[in-house]
């Protein structure tokens, strides 16, 4: 199997995360994304990022370690 690399997270990635997740996790994502108007892996995709580098709006200007 390969793996593409990609700057942003993928719908169906995307799908398979919310699978994983807690269901207040889940929910609180879907509500917020929903609240925001936005899609649900770009929601998923800045909370990481976010988690990751306080700074970061997605990972593609992710820098772990900058944001602490």
């Amino acid at each position: 199997m390969q793996v593409e690399l990609l700057d942003k997270l993928s719908a169906s990635d995307a799908t398979i995360i919310l699978e994983r997740l807690p269901e207040k996790i889940r929910t609180a994502l879907i509500c917020r994304a929903a609240e925001i108007e936005y899609p649900i892996e770009a929601v998923i995709e800045m909370a990481i990022a976010s988690f990751l580098d306080t700074e970061a709006l997605g990972f593609a200007d992710c820098k772990p370690g900058r944001g602490q």
